[in-house]
């Protein structure tokens, strides 16, 4: 999640190719030879990593502006907008280019989605479509090189180093696969991608720089350096910290085999994207997490106003039951339900064997344990889809 280089990885409009994963049985995948290719874990000795100094100086240089702003004083209406601006900007990430365009985990009204475009623009983290993209290669390929800001090359590469050095190759060679039919075909979508770098302008610089200006006298550097320039860094920092500090400290309550951890400080700070064991494991399920409640996913909060006002419909979510059976399967001990990960693994395949969940090796009938993107990823099965519950359904 966050901004990248400008370098265009290749999408197709059409189906995107099935691959083999370190997760998924290899034998219960209906996939050719061809198509088992997978991406190492590791760049090997053969790569040379490539600094992109334009980015290296800018991201310099907005530390530096942030620095400067402290000697600037702000009154008490600058800093509230502020803090009002970086909510709006990053319900545009979470609601807006993670929950509902990456993941199609739930779909909204023409008026919302124009909003959260809206919003995520100023955000400054490239344009949806780019965002969306590379998101969907981190959940296809995580933890390997085809991973954007793969974990395994260390903590401040997955944080920001990966937007200071080109893309590994194999980013492109693999997330040619990953299909954005869906995004090409979306025109308000394409509409703020072809045009990004003019609305970007508008919403992220010049109508918070504006607002404070005008309507209660703030000074110009006052308004630029906090509303503008630190604003955007304090929330590109908590959106690198998704990538970074939930893919090594947590939990991982239900799969201990793959790096992204749930995280109580990172759902806080990141509005409930915190809890990204539960994400990586169920990526379509619109709340992103397990938990109820509010204060650690304000973003939920967002989408369920949303929907109780009908602009936002089609809810997807994961039933207790099958998030029951995945983590007792692939939890790290760490869930409630881990007290049955006590039985041996003869007597749990026999107790889900029962409730037709598994065959008779452990695979799963129910719910896939393949790396995907989201709903309308090419391995989920319609059994996995009718795993899930639909919430405020309604016809497009």
């Amino acid at each position: 999640m966050t901004p990248n280089p400008k370098e265009e990885v290749p999408t197709v409009t059409n189906k995107a190719e099935t691959f083999e994963n370190t997760v998924c049985d290899k034998n219960s995948l209906n996939v050719n030879e061809e198509s088992r290719e997978f991406p190492a874990k590791l760049p090997g000795p053969e790569y040379k990593m490539e600094l992109v100094w334009r980015n290296i100086i800018i991201f310099i240089i907005l530390h530096i502006l942030c620095i400067i702003n402290f000697y600037f004083d702000k009154k008490l209406e600058t800093k509230l907008f502020a803090m009002f601006y970086a909510l709006m900007s990053g319900f545009g990430v979470t609601a807006g280019a993670h929950r509902l365009f990456s993941h199609n985990s739930y779909k909204t009204n023409t008026a919302l989605k124009v909003m959260l475009l809206y919003f995520q623009s100023i955000a400054f983290q490239n344009s949806v479509f780019e965002w969306s993209r590379d998101h969907r290669v981190h959940h296809k390929y995580t933890d390997t090189n085809a991973d954007p800001h793969n974990v395994r090359r260390g903590f401040f590469f997955s944080h920001m180093g990966w937007l200071l050095c080109k893309k590994h190759p194999d980013v492109f060679k693999f997330g040619s696969r990953v299909s954005m039919a869906d995004l090409e075909g979306d025109k308000y979508v394409m509409f703020q991608h072809r045009h990004f770098i003019p609305i970007m302008l508008v919403a992220s610089l010049v109508i918070p720089v504006f607002i404070p200006c005008y309507f209660w006298n703030e000074s110009f550097w006052a308004s630029f350096l906090f509303v503008g320039i630190v604003r955007y860094i304090f929330t590109l920092h908590i959106t690198w910290l998704i990538n970074s500090a939930a893919h090594t400290y947590g939990m991982k309550p239900y799969d201990k085999n793959i790096s992204p951890s749930d995280s109580y400080l990172v759902g806080f700070l990141a509005i409930g994207e915190g809890w990204h064991n539960y994400h990586h494991v169920f990526p379509y399920d619109y709340k992103t997490s397990e938990l109820a409640f509010y204060s650690f996913n304000l973003t939920t909060a967002f989408i369920d106003f949303m929907a109780w006002i009908g602009w936002a419909y089609n809810l997807k979510t994961v039933s207790a039951d099958m998030i029951r059976k995945r983590a007792c399967r692939t939890g790290d001990g760490s869930h409630k339900y881990s007290k049955e990960a006590g039985k041996s693994d003869k007597q749990l395949i026999e107790e889900f064997v029962l409730q037709k969940s598994v065959d008779e090796n452990g695979n799963m009938i129910q719910g896939s344990d393949g790396l995907i993107w989201g709903y309308e990823d090419e391995l989920m099965t319609e059994d996995d889809k009718n795993c899930i519950k639909v919430l405020k359904q309604h016809a497009d």
